[in-house]
Formats: structure tokens, C-alpha cells, sequence
């Protein structure tokens, strides 16, 4: 890495370690202070070998379960935590949202707290002045800015808290789940800011569950299981390793107790996509989209009839199948989709070796542009989906493109048909 590659890096994380020494009995801690040559603990690596580094202008998602290691990761990035082993290097101005409230003083106002961080951070208390309009009107919590902040709820913690992380403008900026509290419009609001503060060079580092957050705003993605990082890369390919994991625990979780599901059947035929996991009892044999005369087809306009055709073979005896497919963007983004269970339509009992050919048809409004689509068969029967059994799932086992109408503009991700009216002034009703 040349010199200047090395000056654009703004986090270095190098062999990053966090290990906590869980005692049995409190007496043991002191047994340990007196005895340093033998261990009264229990070690617990919360967090190992962790390297990877960050750039100007990136934007990176630490994802994986609860447990995994991604808060204490953050907390040793942002200077709150000190690690067991290697070392972390962090350049410019950082601001963390690890918890709700943090760095706030409870006992103080809104307005007093934005002006304690802005002096933490050293910000000229004019320049917060001269901000703190812009600073109240995202956070839009009326009133409440003048009253202490002990008598705000979760959503107005979170509102005030990023609404100071906004105008204080970090060169890095560490978001902790805050974006999983308040209402969709707030959550929209910060996703829409994050990306403009993104393109203006912020280096963004984010956990949160949300699969679209994540692919919509970072780049790039760390994966952890139990402390361990299990994958880096793009975002979209590390969130699908992701969502494979936490099937695939699902998965055993449900086999537990049954004893048909317990040995999985190799997958026999090669379908195209990424990423493809599940027991295998019954699995996808060919997946094609066909258009409104039945051909084989990539390429539609806007208007026109899709269909998913899917051809499935059953290794076992089974009832109970689902089917379900989801369109997914470039980006990423999952559009649309549903399941045979959630449209009512009970498939019939396979026996094995059966097949069974499933056909999903759809009215394309979506916009100009390439999509993929992810195909999946279940076994369910519960609609909370607790009993939920993963057989086959492909992701990007079919892809098409919207060729572009100039008579029919779509300005967003897809159009929905809307009954537009007009009503003249002698009271007659005109349907455009």
C-alpha cells in the first residue's frame, strides 16, 4: 500500500481481540489477585482476529446475531472499550450512536446537551448556534428540547441523537441499531441523510438487522459469528451469507425433533445463482420466466404479464410445501414477492420422486432497469412460520431487465395503478 492509500484510511482494525474473565463466585476474583499462576476464570472471547480497514467516503455494516461480537467491536472502535490484543487506529473526528442516551447528561435539557457535545468535540459554541435551527427542526421533538432529557422516550432520545451526529459533521460516524427506534418516516429520514452524508465523504461504520439498511447504505460488510469474522466484502454478498446463516440455524433448530428431515439430500441438479442452501428433501430442478405467450423471456416492458415457471422434485414423502419467490434490484433491495402459503394455495402431497411444476404470474410495474429473483421451498404450516423447514433456496436463480417506455415513465422503484380524479367547478366528475 502506498502512502497516500495509507493517508485515505481512516479506521485500521489489526488482530483485534476482547477477552472477559467470567468468574464462577465473586470470592474468585480475589483468589485470582492473589494467585496469579493459576486461573479462578473462565475465558470468554467475545472478540478475535479481527482485521480489516476503512476508507474516506465508505461505508461499512458489522452484521451477525445477537452475541456475535459487532457492539463491542464498535466500542473498541469508537475508544470505549480497550481490546485484549492487537490494535485499532482511527483518523479524523469520530462520533459513535452506541446507545440511547449515551454521552448525553440526563439531568440536562436537549438544548443544554447539544451544546455539551458541540464543547466535547470542540465546536465553536457559535457555530453550534448558528446550527441549532437545523439541528431542533430534524430532530422534531417540539417542546421537549428545553426539558430534561430523563423525561424523553426512546424515540426522542434516538431523533436528538442523530439530529446532533448530523450537525456536528464527523469525518467518522458510528450508528448502533439507533435507526431500529421511532417510526418508519424518522428511520427514513436518517437513511436518506446517511446517503447524502456518504456522498459528501463521511465514513459511515453500521450494525443494524435491517437487511435493506444495510444494502442501501454501505458498500461494503463484516460478518461475525461468535466473535469470529466469518466473511468481508460487498454488502449484498455478505447480508446473503448472512440470511443463509441464520436459515440454516433456523433449519437445525427445526430438525431437532424430526427424524425424516435429519440426513439432507445433496443437491442433484446445477441451477443458476449465488447462493443456494437447504436440507434438500425437495429441491428446484429448473426455474424459467416465460412471457404472455408462454416463451422463454429476459427482457419485458412495462404492463407486461411475467411468469415464473419452477419445476420441483420431492426426494421424500411430504405435504404441507411452500413456494415463494421475491424480486430483488441491483442494489439489492427485495421489491416484491410472496408465497404459495400466503396466497391460499395448498400445494398437493408429494410422494418421491414426484414432481410438481409451480407457476407464479405477475403484471410487470416495475422500472427501467435489472432484476434477480431468489426462489425458496418450504415446509410450513403455522402462519408465524415457527415450524418453518427450509428444503431449497437459490438466490439469483433467474434475472431479467424492464426495457425503458418513454409513453409510460416509472420515476420510481415500481409504479402501483392509481385511480386519478377531477372534479370540474359545476360539480361534474371527470375520470382521468
Amino acid at each position: 500500500m502506498s502512502s497516500d492509500d495509507r493517508s485515505d484510511v481512516l479506521v485500521r482494525v489489526q488482530g483485534a481481540g476482547k477477552l472477559y474473565k467470567i468468574y464462577n463466585q465473586p470470592h474468585d476474583r480475589l483468589k485470582q489477585a492473589l494467585w496469579r499462576k493459576r486461573q479462578f476464570y473462565k475465558p470468554f472471547w467475545a472478540l478475535r482476529n479481527v482485521s480489516f480497514e476503512v476508507k474516506r467516503g465508505e461505508s461499512v455494516a458489522i452484521v451477525g446475531r445477537n452475541g456475535s461480537g459487532k457492539s463491542t467491536l464498535l466500542q473498541i472502535i469508537a475508544g470505549t472499550l480497550l481490546p485484549t490484543e492487537g490494535e485499532v487506529r482511527v483518523a479524523g473526528r469520530l462520533y459513535a450512536l452506541l446507545e440511547l442516551g449515551s454521552g448525553f447528561n440526563r439531568e440536562f435539557t436537549g438544548r443544554e446537551n447539544v451544546f455539551l457535545t458541540a464543547s466535547i468535540l470542540n465546536i465553536p459554541k457559535e457555530e453550534i448556534r448558528r446550527r441549532f435551527d437545523e439541528i431542533a427542526a430534524f430532530a422534531d421533538i417540539g417542546e421537549y428540547i428545553d426539558q430534561p432529557v430523563r423525561t424523553y422516550s426512546s424515540g426522542m432520545f434516538a431523533r436528538l441523537a442523530f439530529a446532533v451526529a448530523v450537525a456536528v459533521e464527523p469525518d467518522i460516524l458510528i450508528v448502533d441499531e439507533i435507526l431500529a427506534v421511532g417510526d418508519i418516516g424518522f428511520q427514513q429520514k436518517c437513511i436518506a441523510r446517511l446517503r447524502e452524508m456518504r456522498e459528501g465523504g463521511l465514513t459511515l461504520l453500521l450494525v443494524s438487522h435491517s437487511p435493506d439498511a444495510v444494502r442501501s447504505i454501505c458498500q461494503k460488510a463484516l460478518f461475525l459469528v461468535n466473535g469470529q469474522p466469518t466473511y468481508w466484502g460487498t454488502a449484498e454478498a455478505t447480508v446473503n451469507l448472512y440470511l443463509r446463516h441464520i436459515r440454516e440455524l433456523a433449519n437445525k433448530e427445526a430438525l431437532r425433533d424430526r427424524a425424516t428431515f435429519q440426513r439432507p439430500v445433496p443437491f442433484r441438479t446445477q441451477i443458476q445463482g449465488g447462493i443456494r442452501y437447504g436440507t434438500g428433501h425437495v429441491q428446484i430442478e429448473s426455474v424459467e420466466l416465460l412471457d404472455d405467450a408462454g416463451q422463454p423471456c429476459q427482457a419485458f416492458a412495462f404492463g407486461d404479464r411475467i411468469t415464473l415457471e419452477a419445476r420441483l422434485r420431492s426426494h421424500i414423502d411430504v405435504d404441507k410445501l411452500s413456494v415463494s419467490f421475491l424480486v430483488r434490484d441491483m442494489t439489492g433491495i427485495d421489491l416484491m414477492g410472496t408465497t404459495t402459503f400466503d396466497e391460499g394455495v395448498a400445494l398437493p402431497e408429494l410422494r418421491k420422486d414426484w414432481t410438481l411444476r409451480v407457476r407464479f404470474a405477475f403484471l410487470n410495474c416495475l422500472r427501467q432497469g435489472s432484476f434477480g429473483i431468489s426462489l425458496a421451498v418450504n415446509r410450513v404450516t403455522q402462519r408465524a412460520s415457527t415450524d418453518n423447514l427450509l428444503f431449497d433456496q437459490i438466490d439469483g436463480c433467474a434475472a431479467f431487465s424492464v426495457i425503458a417506455d418513454p409513453g409510460r415513465p416509472v420515476h420510481y422503484k415500481f409504479h402501483n395503478p392509481v385511480d386519478v380524479q377531477l372534479e370540474a367547478k359545476n360539480g361534474e366528475v371527470l375520470r382521468a
